[in-house]
């Protein structure tokens, strides 16, 4: 009788994967703690923190439930530390004569483990079907589109999922508020604040791990309040349904200096792991609305970032590896700013945006977009460093979200197969939707001189150096006319500006042990 070992990886950690529905009485699940996947980029703590006290949390929810489990540890003396290479000890220590798998989240995984597939101890590799759709049903809704937007795929998923439906037609009478949730805060200085969870033996052993192994990365560890059972997960969505959702939608896109989270749900990390699955987060959203808790503006934002573009950006990179990580076709070479790693800059919305990334793993999708990628993307910063920043300090950062957001909406690299023009723009936009230029030494409505906002020279230097690629793009058309207007005087001085702040902006090839140990830790 065949005897399967069932891997299970980090980001899998659900009960109703096919592969634990489905387990013989006689498989034996694995899980692997090892180093090489916390290191091939210098993840946070918090995210090496996150999997390790998660993983085995959910070790033993799978013992409570019958099944028999092999756990790598990081301190096991037999311990291999390559996840491939763990997964085959491990089966043939339990006599196991195959390894059955789940798709991984990154294709370096999904191509090695399909390499294996006729080894001595062949992989069996099975679907993920925690998602919407699966990279089958996405590429059957691609084939043909020459511009396949994000929208027209949402309006799909709302149809055939019913989420936010009635009677045939969207709810509130149409598909996108999007034009009632761009208001900034306002002076407003309260904001919710998230449940504080409780750390058990088996959190603070792992926190502990992931300090001894790992110290030297980004952050600390003493700071820790991410969910890593699906309990604490199911108290997040808790609260964030009942006191951030209603205003979530109108203060989406507004920045804080002060607060990391404000109106944002923070539920990414849990459902990218299997805490939460994201059908049972957009229903809890629908019942908010349906009950007359929250607005339709703000459940249809919401639920629209995972239906939409969590499906969405999945579903591109699957279709699109792996020739899509090499994109750069605005071919830049720039290599990522030293203090994208320890915050040190005077630019107030950069260091306040980074600090908070420091401090949490955690930073919203204005701060990732329209702060730190929209100033990547101004500076001509390569992809595969702005790529690999992002996969290393975020606690929610797998690829597959990761690198078409990065790749593709941050750096417009693909050559607009995700977004239709790039997100670039002025120090003015981060002075209308934050309250960080009032504690700027740099002044948004300054274009040259030592107080200048480095963003607006380097904004119009950014559509001068990339004219002939982004002047035809229609949705860029009227800021080409703006820029056609100038004076060559007033050109030569925005030129001359951003091209003095960029000789002088630092840069570090790579991430090295130089990086782990000067500037990870918060102060």
């Amino acid at each position: 009788m065949s005897k399967p070992l069932l891997l299970v990886l980090g980001d899998q950690l659900s009960l109703s994967l096919p592969l634990l529905q489905n387990a013989p009485e006689n498989a034996v699940v694995a899980l692997c703690e090892v180093k090489e996947e916390a290191r091939y980029v210098p993840h946070h703590i918090h995210k090496i923190g996150l999997f390790l006290a998660a993983m085995r949390h959910f070790a033993k929810a799978l013992e409570e439930k019958g099944f028999q489990v092999a756990y790598s540890h990081l301190d096991d003396e037999q311990n291999t530390h390559s996840l491939l290479e763990e997964a085959e000890r491990l089966a043939r220590a339990h006599g196991c004569d195959g390894i059955h798998a789940t798709r991984p989240g990154e294709w370096r995984l999904w191509e090695a483990m399909q390499d294996r597939q006729n080894a001595k101890i062949p992989w069996l590799l099975g679907e993920d079907t925690r998602f919407f759709t699966t990279p089958d049903e996405f590429a059957e809704w691609i084939r043909g589109r020459k511009q396949p937007r994000m929208e027209y795929f949402y309006r799909e998923q709302r149809k055939r999922t019913g989420l936010l439906m009635k009677d045939g037609e969207p709810a509130g009478g149409q598909w996108n508020f999007d034009h009632d949730n761009r208001e900034p805060l306002k002076g407003q200085k309260s904001f919710p604040t998230l449940p504080h969870h409780r750390q058990d033996e088996i959190t603070q052993a792992a926190l502990a791990d992931a300090e001894r192994h790992f110290g030297d990365h980004m952050g600390s560890i003493d700071n820790f309040n991410l969910p890593v059972t699906r309990r604490q997960a199911l108290a997040d969505l808790k609260h964030f349904i009942d006191e951030a959702l209603p205003d979530f939608g109108r203060y989406q896109d507004a920045i804080s200096d002060s607060d990391p989270l404000l109106y944002h749900s923070r539920l990414s990390a849990a459902m990218n792991i299997g805490l939460l699955s994201p059908l049972e987060v957009c229903k809890a959203a629908e019942k908010s609305y349906a009950e007359g808790e929250a607005p339709i503006n703000a459940v249809e934002g919401f639920i629209r970032q995972i239906l939409g573009w969590r499906e969405y950006v999945r579903g591109l990179y699957w279709t699109q590896m792996p020739g899509y990580k090499r994109e750069n076709r605005l071919n830049f070479r720039r290599e990522l700013p030293d203090f994208y790693w320890d915050a040190q800059t005077d630019m107030r919305c950069m260091n306040r945006a980074i600090q908070m990334t420091i401090d949490n793993a955690y930073a919203h999708h204005i701060q990732r977009l329209m702060v730190t990628g929209n100033f990547a993307l101004l500076c001509g910063v390569k992809p595969e460093a702005l790529c690999d920043w992002y996969l290393a300090v975020y606690a929610d950062a797998s690829e597959w979200v990761e690198l078409p957001n990065t790749l593709g909406m941050v750096l417009h690299a693909d050559g607009g197969l995700m977004g239709s023009k790039p997100y670039c723009a002025s120090g003015k936009y981060i002075d209308r939707m934050s309250d960080h230029c009032a504690n700027c030494r740099y002044s948004p409505k300054q274009m040259t001189g030592t107080h200048a906002c480095p963003f607006n020279s380097l904004y119009w230097h950014f559509l001068e150096q990339n004219e002939k690629r982004l002047s035809q793009n229609p949705r860029m058309k009227l800021i080409y006319g703006s820029l056609n207007k100038m004076g060559d005087d007033k050109r030569d001085a925005i030129r001359q500006q951003a091209e003095s702040f960029l000789r002088k902006l630092s840069t570090r090839q790579g991430y090295g042990q130089k990086h782990h140990t000067q500037g990870y830790k918060s102060h």
